[in-house]
């Protein structure tokens, strides 16, 4: 696939690598300049780009920015993507270290929910509670016993599938957490958010969260 990354930090980094060792041609984006990537494309084959323009031609895009710097993102950065790309989320809210308030998300508003309503386009969330390390050290092949599993949801069932079966190539397994409604069960504060466990134990932790925000991560 042709596939657009902006944000060049762990996740969007180690997901660079990933892919572009996987075949895909990945265009990426930071906040500041293309030549700033120079050592990242360097060492993967991926084309640096501007934000506004990394997403030219993609099939999927992968928004990886902190969540305060959504709203920022270029006007318009993904009406050069294919008809139909699939959107990416894999923000979390962080209000104490980070990213300041936010009152829709303070008042209940699955985070992915806000930021697919922040960039016009529907998104599927996933990579948020992954660790970044692990994308590089915990791949396997299908089939493995307690494989690594990722939580991912997502509205459109075909675009998850597009997401889940991108996993699955990168050598982790998937669980199906449902819609953006119910995506608030992987986000930061809730039992599966930072899990390494298998398909099982993620289930497990998914049905074990409760819908109230802790502490630590309210404004």
């Amino acid at each position: 696939m042709r596939i657009g990354i902006i944000g060049a930090g762990n996740i969007g980094g180690n997901l660079t690598r990933r892919l572009t060792a996987l075949g895909h041609q990945v265009t990426v984006a930071n906040s500041r300049s293309p030549e700033t990537l120079g050592a990242l494309t360097e060492e993967t084959g991926a084309t640096a780009a501007e934000a506004a323009h990394a997403a030219d031609g993609a099939e999927l895009v992968i928004v990886t920015v902190p969540l305060k710097n959504v709203p920022d993102l270029p006007e318009g950065f993904l009406e050069g993507a294919v008809p139909g790309a699939v959107v990416i989320d894999t923000n979390n809210y962080y209000p104490q270290q980070r990213d300041g308030r936010i009152d829709a998300i303070e008042d209940g508003l699955p985070e992915s929910r806000w930021v697919s309503a922040r960039i016009g386009h529907p998104v599927v969330k996933a990579f948020n509670g992954t660790y970044a390390q692990d994308l590089l050290d915990r791949p396997t092949a299908p089939g493995t016993p307690h494989r690594h599993a990722l939580p991912v949801a997502g509205d459109d069932p075909a675009a998850k599938q597009v997401v889940r079966d991108l996993i699955d190539a990168l050598g982790f397994d998937t669980v199906d957490t449902g819609t953006l409604d119910d995506s608030w069960r992987q986000q930061p504060g809730t039992p599966v958010y930072g899990s390494r466990g298998d398909a099982e134990e993620v289930r497990r932790l998914l049905d074990e969260a409760r819908p109230e925000r802790p502490a630590e991560f309210r404004a």
